[in-house]
């Protein structure tokens, strides 16, 4: 007999299962649930973790001069009184200077960016 020429060959007969073979009872329930809860919390976990430790690419600057390529700003030492504290974090709404907004940030992100202080020097 060649390869092409096989002989038709019956199909077994497929056994009726009995249909308590698939009934879920409560006892499945009162394992299942509390397992997926925990999977799932566990889940979460490890995300939020793995997230934290990794290197985020998101943009620093939201909403100070999009419209500008690159937000650039100079001031002279002598406009400085005795001392000016600058916006670090890009969150204060007095930007560029600093209203402590880094401070939330802070607490949300885990980060620990603070303000560039500059002082005059004493004489």
């Amino acid at each position: 007999m060649s390869a092409t020429s096989l002989p038709a060959m019956p199909m077994p007969p497929i056994p009726d299962l009995p249909s308590s073979a698939f009934r879920l009872t409560k006892e499945h329930f009162l394992v299942a649930v509390p397992v997926a809860v925990v999977a799932a919390v566990g889940g979460f976990l490890v995300s939020q973790y793995l997230n934290r430790r990794s290197c985020k690419k998101g943009q620093v600057n939201t909403c100070i001069n999009k419209d500008s390529p690159k937000v650039v700003h100079s001031f002279d030492m002598e406009d400085i009184a005795t001392k000016a504290v600058y916006c670090r974090c890009w969150k204060s709404k007095k930007f560029p200077y600093c209203d402590g907004s880094h401070t939330k940030h802070n607490e949300e992100t885990g980060d620990n960016v603070g303000p560039l202080i500059i002082k005059k020097k004493d004489a």
